[in-house]
C-alpha cells in the first residue's frame, strides 16, 4: 500500500527535488553522482545502509537519495518537465503504468536481471502498463501483503483460533466485543488505510479481472462490489469509538500498546509496531473474506520496483546499482530490515511473525491489489472513506463507477 497524496507540501518538496536535478555529470571530485528517487519514507534508513555498501565497492559513484513526501506527485511533475531521476524505487501501481506507457524507462525484457524475478510479479507490472507498450520497464524488487495482524497475547487470552472463513472471522470479532475489548483498531483518518480491507475483499469477491472488464464496459462497481461494500460496513462496527479520528502512525502505537486484538494493515506496519513495543508477539493471517477457504487468497503486490530512466547520462553506473540491488545478499538485507517479501527467486522472508502467510507465497495462493489497476487519480480511498461515514451504499457504488469513467475519459 502506498501513502496517498495531498497537495499541501508539494511545492516545497518539488523545489527541493528539482534542485537535485535529473543526473549530474560528476561531482568536483570526479565521481559520477546518480539520483535514487524513492517513494517510501519507511525504507530511508535501509537505503542509507545499502548506499554506503555500494559506494564502498564503487568509489567512483555517489548515490544521492531523494525520498520526498508527496513522492508520486513530485515524480509526475518531473515527468512533465523531462527531468526524471536516474534510478527510481517506486511502487508497482498506476503511476508506474503511466511511466511505462510514456516510454521514458529502460526496458529490462529478456535481461538476466529480469530472469531472476518471479514471473507472477513481472506479469503484474506488465498488466499495469497494458498491451499497447511491449516491455518490462521495471524490476519487481520487494513485495508486500495485506493481512490481519493480531496481538498473540490477547488472541490467547480470548481463546481464539485463526479463522479460515468470513463467518469464523466475524465470530472472533463478536467474541472479543462481548468480552468488552476492542476487536479492530481502525485508522480511517488516513483514508488510504481503508483500502487494506477494501483490497482484500475486492480481490477475492469481485475477481482479479475486474479492471479489465470495467474498462471494456462489461461490469461495474454497482454490479460486482455490492457484497464488498456490505462487508466493509460490517467490519467498521468492530472498531473503536473514533474510527475516523485516528491516523496511521497513532494507530500503530495504539495497537502496540494493546488497544485492540486485530489490526488490518500491511506487512510494512510491523516494523513500526515493533519500534513502539519491541517485546510484542505478533501473528498474521490472510483476511478470510468468503466462506470457502480455497477462495481466500492473500493480497500481495509489488511494493518496490527498480526503474532506470531511459535518458540518464550514466546508464552504465545506474545499471551497476540495479545489479547490486538485485544481488541476493542485498535483497535479503532489504527484506529482513523492511519486514517485506522478495520478488527475487530464492530470497525468502524467514521471520516467524509471517508464519501465517508463508504458505500463500510458497503455494502461490496470492492475488494482486485491485486498486493498483484503478485509473491514477481516481481517489478511491476518499470515496471509500466517505462511504464508511455516510453509509449510502448505492450512491457510493455509482460514484465509484462515475469517477472511474471520468478519469478514463480525460
Amino acid at each position: 500500500m502506498f501513502k496517498k497524496m495531498t497537495a499541501g507540501v508539494m511545492a516545497l518538496t518539488l523545489g527541493a527535488s528539482l534542485l537535485s536535478g535529473c543526473s549530474s555529470d560528476g561531482a568536483d571530485d570526479g565521481k559520477v553522482t546518480l539520483e535514487l528517487f524513492s517513494n517510501k519514507s519507511e525504507s530511508i534508513e535501509t537505503y542509507k545502509g545499502l548506499i554506503k555498501e555500494f559506494e564502498a565497492k564503487n568509489p567512483d559513484i555517489k548515490i544521492k537519495l531523494d525520498a520526498p513526501p508527496e513522492a508520486e506527485t513530485v515524480l509526475k511533475t518531473r515527468l512533465t518537465k523531462n527531468d526524471l531521476p536516474d534510478i527510481m524505487s517506486i511502487a508497482g501501481n498506476a503511476t508506474y503504468g503511466e511511466l511505462g506507457r510514456a516510454g521514458v524507462l529502460e526496458d529490462f525484457s529478456g535481461t538476466d536481471l529480469a530472469k531472476t524475478v518471479q514471473p507472477s510479479y513481472i506479469d503484474m507490472i506488465n498488466r499495469l502498463v497494458g498491451p499497447e507498450e511491449e516491455g518490462t520497464f521495471g524490476l519487481p524488487y520487494a513485495t508486500n501483503a495485506n493481512a490481519v495482524i493480531y496481538n498473540k497475547a490477547k488472541f490467547e487470552e480470548h481463546g481464539l483460533e485463526v479463522p479460515t472463513t468470513w463467518d469464523e472471522f466475524i465470530a472472533s470479532l463478536e467474541k472479543v466485543k462481548a468480552a468488552g475489548d476492542t476487536p479492530i483498531y481502525f485508522t480511517l483518518k488516513d483514508a488510504w488505510t481503508g483500502m487494506i480491507a477494501w483490497n482484500s475483499l475486492g480481490a477475492n469477491v469481485a475477481g482479479e479481472d475486474f479492471a479489465e472488464k470495467k474498462n471494456a464496459g462489461e461490469t461495474s462497481f454497482a454490479e460486482k462490489y455490492d457484497a464488498v461494500a456490505d462487508k466493509m460496513a460490517t467490519l467498521v462496527q468492530y472498531g473503536h469509538k473514533d474510527n475516523m479520528g485516528v491516523a496511521y502512525g497513532d494507530g500503530n502505537n495504539a495497537f502496540a500498546a494493546g488497544k485492540s486484538v486485530f489490526y488490518l494493515q500491511g506487512n510494512w506496519a510491523i516494523p513500526e509496531i515493533l519500534k513502539a513495543n519491541p517485546d510484542m508477539e505478533l501473528g498474521v493471517f490472510p483476511m478470510p473474506v468468503t466462506n470457502d477457504p480455497a477462495q481466500n487468497k492473500l493480497v500481495s503486490g509489488v511494493d518496490v520496483l527498480l526503474a532506470v530512466s531511459k535518458d540518464t547520462e550514466h546508464k552504465e553506473e545506474a545499471m551497476k546499482f540495479a545489479e547490486f540491488m538485485m544481488n541476493k545478499d542485498t535483497a535479503q538485507k532489504y527484506i529482513d530490515e523492511q519486514k517485506a517479501f522478495s520478488a527475487i527467486e530464492g530470497v525468502y522472508q524467514e521471520d516467524p511473525v509471517f508464519e501465517g502467510i508463508k504458505a500463500n507465497f510458497e503455494n502461490g495462493t496470492i492475488t494482486s491489489f485491485p486498486d493498483h489497476y484503478y485509473p491514477a487519480g481516481m481517489g478511491a480511498e476518499n470515496l471509500v472513506q466517505e462511504f464508511l461515514i455516510k453509509k449510502d451504499k448505492e450512491k457510493f457504488l455509482k460514484k465509484m463507477d462515475s469517477e472511474w469513467e471520468k478519469v478514463q475519459n480525460r
